[in-house]
């Protein structure tokens, strides 16, 4: 299935998950703020959230700095 991942196309499979996309991304570690259709996705959603044909991610990672 085709999904769209930070403005990138991105093939999935069918009854992929949030948190199975961030491990796919190798993204699950650390923080991440997950937007999906212009909302966000909690963090506990993100296990039974399922992707949709047509999806718009945007994946956002936190980097400390100082």
């Amino acid at each position: 299935m085709r999904i769209e991942v930070n403005g990138e196309p991105r093939e999935v499979a069918p009854d992929t998950t949030v948190s199975a996309l961030l491990r796919e991304l190798g993204a699950s570690d650390g923080p991440v703020a997950v937007e999906r259709n212009r909302e966000i996705v909690p963090r506990s959603a993100q296990p039974v959230t399922q992707l949709r044909e047509g999806d718009q991610l945007e994946v956002v990672h936190f980097v400390g700095g100082g």
